[in-house]
């Protein structure tokens, strides 16, 4: 039986089951050594989990767009900060002179990113596939939300117009939904810029829709591009003057680093909450985020109301 065979089989699931229960990992190992081709240094999950767990990161569009790494430590990513263009050079004339260029770098730092539960001894006490899909299913999803989040945070919260020697710079485009807010936006990207997307609150569709049927739905206010509907942002209606309401752009600039893989850890806790029959389970993801290539990303903000006296 090889490795991955075992790690789907009714008996090792059974067993990982017991490893999240009491934190004791024999019953596992055993089955390893004495079945698989070739037993690894930590215990694998079984082949269920992986599929819970990567089913819930492909579940955020965001976090499915986005650039992902599996680097150790702190990650350091060059971008071009400026640069003089090529020159045509004609046989005999003089040299042209050398290229004026200037990186930029980003650190990608790594933190936790973790969601607990409390579970009772009752539901401790089910077995199998049940168990682990209960525990697995929500701590992922939340975690991934969380991450999904942090990242538009970071690209709605940008303080730069022009890109930095530490930091990518996000324009923005102050435009109220529109027939042309997006396109206003998409003009501004690089030609770099390939998969675009919008990320809006859903509540703002409707100020788009309201402007579609103001234009007698002659002109797609979207320009075709697929939406994905995140409430880190704000809704339009309720977005002060000035704050990023919608991104536009490429999400293949922001880099996900996963230094101790992407794969969500569990922590088992039956001692601090003993005396309410219930067992702490707490669920993390070590990884980090940023913007890593500039002239990808747009941020369109909401107008200034007009001045009344």
């Amino acid at each position: 039986m090889t490795e991955l065979e075992l790690r789907n089989s009714p008996e090792y699931i059974e067993a990982y089951v017991n490893y999240i229960k009491t934190g004791e990992d024999k019953e596992c190992r055993a089955l390893l050594t004495t079945n698989a081709t070739a037993a690894t240094g930590y215990v694998p999950v079984p082949t269920m989990v992986d599929d819970i767990v990567r089913h819930a990161w492909e579940n955020e569009e965001i976090i499915a767009r986005c650039r992902q790494t599996n680097f150790k430590g702190n990650v350091k990513v060059a971008f071009e900060l400026s640069a003089d263009g090529a020159y045509a050079h004609s046989e005999g004339s003089t040299a042209p002179t050398e290229e004026s260029l200037t990186l930029g770098i980003i650190e990608i730092k790594a933190e936790n990113i973790k969601k607990w539960i409390t579970i009772s001894d009752e539901m401790m006490e089910e077995t199998g596939e049940g168990f682990l899909r209960y525990v697995y299913e929500e701590l992922a999803h939340q975690v991934a939300k969380k991450l999904s989040d942090d990242i538009v945070d970071g690209i709605e919260n940008c303080a730069y117009t022009t890109n930095q020697a530490t930091a990518i710079g996000i324009p923005k485009v102050n435009e109220d939904p529109s027939l042309v807010a997006v396109a206003k936006a998409a003009a501004n990207l690089s030609d770099e810029a390939r998969n675009l997307v919008i990320i809006m609150n859903r509540l703002t569709e409707a100020d788009f829709h309201a402007a579609f049927a103001a234009g007698n739905f002659a002109v797609d206010p979207y320009m075709g591009l697929p939406r994905i509907y995140s409430s880190a942002l704000p809704a339009f209606s309720s977005a002060d003057a000035n704050a990023t309401y919608a991104i536009v752009g490429d999400l293949d600039a922001v880099q996900i680093n996963y230094p101790a893989g992407a794969g969500l850890k569990l922590v088992q806790d039956p001692y601090s909450l003993a005396e309410k029959d219930l067992v702490k389970i707490v669920g993390r993801v070590f990884a980090g985020q940023k913007v890593v290539a500039p002239g990808r990303l747009v941020r369109l903000t909401k107008e200034a109301g007009a001045v009344t006296t």
